[in-house]
C-alpha cells in the first residue's frame, strides 16, 4: 500500500511516528510532505522521518495565508500526482485532503479541537473519513458536512495512542541543567498565529514573570516560534530555561512537576501521562478539554498564584495508555 502523510504542525510528528513505523514494518510505502512551521521540521529530524518540504506558515495575515494556501496546494498537487498513492492522511491538514480529492484518492482527516472553523470548513468537506475523539460531540461537527459514516469516533485521547510505547529520558534534565531540588514547571506560550486564538491572552505573559522570578522552581518554556523565544529571551527571567532548538518534550512533560500550556496538544499529553496540568487558552474550550476538566485531569488557570507548585510524587499519577492500531485502523477506513 503507498500511503502520503501531510504534517503542518508540530504535533503532527507526534501523532504519525507509530503508525509510519507500524505501516513500514509490515511493508508500506509511506511517503511525507511536511510544512516548514515552528518545530515541525525539528522534529521530524529527531525522530529519524525523512519528508519533503513543501511551503511554510502564513503568518497572522490572513491575506498572507491565502496566499501560501494556494501556493501549497499547487505544490501538493505536483508532488502527488501519478505516485499512485493509494490513501492520504493528515491531521487537519486542509491541503491534503482538498488536494487528495482532487486527485481522486481516498483520505483521512484526524483532529481534537472542534472550532477551528475555516480549517474543518475546508478540510473536513473534502475529507472521505474525519476521526475525531468521542468527546467532541458529534453535533458540533455537522456545519463541517462531517456525518456518519464519514464521521469515525475513538475513545479517549490521541495522546495515550501515541505515547503508548514512551518511557521518558531521565538524561534531558541534566543536560539542561535542572536543579532536582526545585518544582519543574514545563511551559507552553500559545498559538498566537493560529486564527482561532488571534486575541491578546495576558495570561500567560503574567505566569511566566511570576514563575520565572521564584527561587524554588525551574520554568522551562517551549516557545512555539523564534518571535516567541526571542520575547522569553529578552525578559531575561532568573529561574527561565530555555532551549534553543526543539527538545524531546514528552520526557520533558514526565519528569516535571507541573505541566502549564495556553495551547491543546500538551495539555493532554501531561494528562495521558498523568502529571498535573493548568491551561491558560483563551479561547473557546473544545469538547475534550471540556471533558478533562470535569475529571479533573486539566485544571483552567486564571491567576498564576493559584499554582500549586511542590515536587511530584511519580508514582502518583495515572498514566492511560492505548493500542495505536486502533488508530491507524481508523484512519484506514478511508480505503474503499
Amino acid at each position: 500500500m503507498r500511503v502520503w502523510i501531510d504534517m503542518t504542525a508540530s504535533a503532527h510528528v507526534l501523532v504519525f511516528r507509530p503508525l509510519i513505523k507500524i505501516m513500514r514494518e509490515r511493508g508500506d510505502d509511506v511517503q511525507i510532505t511536511a510544512r516548514d512551521y515552528a518545530q515541525t521540521l525539528q522534529l521530524l529530524e529527531l525522530h529519524g522521518l525523512q519528508a519533503e518540504v513543501i511551503g511554510k506558515h502564513g503568518g497572522r495575515s490572513r491575506v498572507q495565508k491565502a496566499r501560501q494556501m494556494t501556493h501549497r496546494l499547487g505544490a501538493l498537487r505536483r508532488f502527488a500526482k501519478g505516485r499512485g498513492f493509494d490513501v492520504a492522511l493528515a491531521h487537519g491538514s486542509h491541503e491534503l485532503t482538498i488536494t487528495a480529492r482532487r486527485l481522486g484518492i481516498p483520505s483521512s482527516t484526524t483532529f481534537d479541537y472542534e472550532f477551528a472553523t475555516l480549517q474543518h470548513q475546508l478540510g473536513c468537506r473534502a475529507a472521505t473519513k474525519v476521526v475525531v475523539p468521542e468527546a467532541i460531540p458529534p453535533e458540533r461537527l455537522e456545519p463541517y458536512g462531517v456525518k456518519p459514516p464519514k464521521l469515525v469516533q475513538y475513545p479517549g485521547l490521541k495522546e495515550e495512542y501515541y505515547l503508548s510505547d514512551f518511557e521518558p529520558d531521565r538524561s534531558l534534565l541534566d543536560r539542561f541543567g535542572v536543579d532536582p531540588a526545585r518544582v519543574l514547571v514545563v511551559l507552553r506560550p500559545p498559538p498566537d498565529v493560529s486564527l482561532y486564538h488571534r486575541h491578546s491572552n495576558p495570561l500567560f505573559p503574567m505566569t511566566l514573570d511570576h514563575l520565572g522570578r521564584l527561587e524554588n522552581v525551574h520554568a522551562f518554556v517551549l516557545p512555539r516560534t523564534e518571535e516567541q523565544r526571542e520575547y522569553v529571551r529578552e525578559l531575561d527571567l532568573p529561574s527561565v530555561i530555555l532551549p534553543e532548538t526543539a527538545v524531546d518534550a514528552q520526557s520533558l512533560i514526565a519528569l516535571a512537576d507541573v505541566v502549564v500550556s495556553a495551547g491543546g496538544t500538551m495539555n493532554r499529553e501531561a494528562a495521558a501521562l498523568g502529571v498535573p496540568v493548568y491551561t491558560t487558552y483563551g479561547g473557546r474550550l473544545g469538547g475534550v478539554d471540556e471533558e478533562l476538566i470535569r475529571d479533573g485531569r486539566l485544571k483552567p488557570l486564571t491567576d498564576p498564584r493559584a499554582l500549586d507548585l511542590h515536587k511530584r510524587d511519580a508514582a502518583a499519577g495515572e498514566r492511560v495508555r492505548r493500542d495505536p492500531t486502533l488508530m491507524l485502523q481508523l484512519l484506514l477506513s478511508a480505503l474503499p
